[in-house]
């Protein structure tokens, strides 16, 4: 399948693995760009040292394109990584919260194409005008944090606004072949996808994060302040329960962010090997998280997104009159 995302980044299929922090790592990532997509790490959680070690073992796994997810909050942490992305051989940066002009200039001088993280109209004008070539239209039904505009609405605005520009992506509550046939008929290039590829082996999670996902109905998420003071879509749970109960308890990001870490409530970065207590761990997850009913290796997971787009396709295309 050919779109101008999949031209733009040199990859055979338009699917994107999201730069998760605490679960993209350079097994699933690798793994995801082995099989024709493109996989991102996700650098948020990690330190500039495990960035540089994360990128060198992706290269190890696979010679096929990848990505990196990295935060533009804090500067110091801007300046390390782009400077680890650019020596280690990522094809693609995609930021989130904003994109600093001066990023995306010495991103290119070393070809590496910029993406930008987008839930509104205004974020993606934005970011195309500050020289992004892609832009992953996020919708609220996302996983971790995320707007209020639905993707169903939040993409053809989008694709109207920047769409003739640049190459747009659909993100939020999309996990299969369905979502993106949709996705493309909305006129986005191509899909990023989260929650589904958390349950798969090669995902880094703490103990019983993939178990709860198993076992999520379509309503077991809720966007909560709980975790890090900023509004993110997570599983439902005894913690988000307690601050939906008493918001006069919240603070405001990151002191959230240390509170729940404090608590025991928050291992997302290096947690192999933790066994967390489900009552109250930060577990980001989409809407679509209802629709996991089993644990997929990654690289089956992607041609079963394709096989099913395609047959969805060709049904689409059967309903024309002739």
């Amino acid at each position: 399948m050919r779109t101008r995302l999949t031209e733009l980044l040199d990859i055979e299929v338009p699917i994107m693995l999201a730069g998760m922090g605490g679960v993209s790592y350079h097994e699933l990532v690798a793994a995801v760009s082995e099989a024709g997509g493109i996989g991102t790490l996700g650098a948020s959680t990690m330190s500039a040292a495990q960035l540089v070690e994360e990128m060198a073992l992706v290269r190890q796994l696979t010679k096929k394109p990848f990505g990196v997810d990295l935060l533009t909050a804090s500067p110091a942490s801007v300046e390390a990584g782009i400077a680890a992305v650019i020596d280690g051989g990522a094809r693609i940066y995609v930021a989130g919260l904003g994109v600093p002009r001066d990023v995306v200039g010495a991103l290119h001088k070393k070809n590496i194409l910029v993406g930008s993280m987008c839930g509104k109209v205004r974020h993606a004008i934005a970011a195309v005008a500050s020289g992004c070539d892609f832009v992953v239209a996020q919708g609220t039904e996302a996983g971790g944090h995320t707007g209020t505009v639905a993707t169903m609405a939040l993409v053809p605005q989008v694709v109207d606004a920047v769409g003739d520009k640049v190459p747009v992506v659909a993100a939020g509550g999309l996990f299969d072949g369905r979502g993106l046939a949709a996705s493309l008929a909305l006129g986005a290039d191509g899909v990023w996808i989260g929650t589904r590829f958390i349950a798969t082996p090669e995902a880094r999670t703490v103990g019983g994060y993939k178990e709860a996902l198993l076992g999520l109905t379509e309503d077991g998420t809720v966007i909560s302040r709980g975790f890090t003071g900023k509004t993110c879509r997570v599983v439902r749970n005894e913690w988000t329960q307690h601050y939906e109960e008493h918001p006069e308890e919240l603070r405001p990001f990151p002191e959230q962010f240390l509170v729940s870490s404090r608590a025991g409530a928050n291992h997302l970065g290096p947690s192999e090997g933790v066994i967390a207590d489900m009552t109250k761990e930060f577990m980001p997850a989409g809407q679509g998280a209802g629709a996991i009913h089993e644990l997929i290796p990654a690289a089956i997971l992607v041609q079963q997104i394709m096989d099913q787009a395609e047959q969805v396709l060709s049904r689409m295309s059967g309903l024309r009159h002739s």
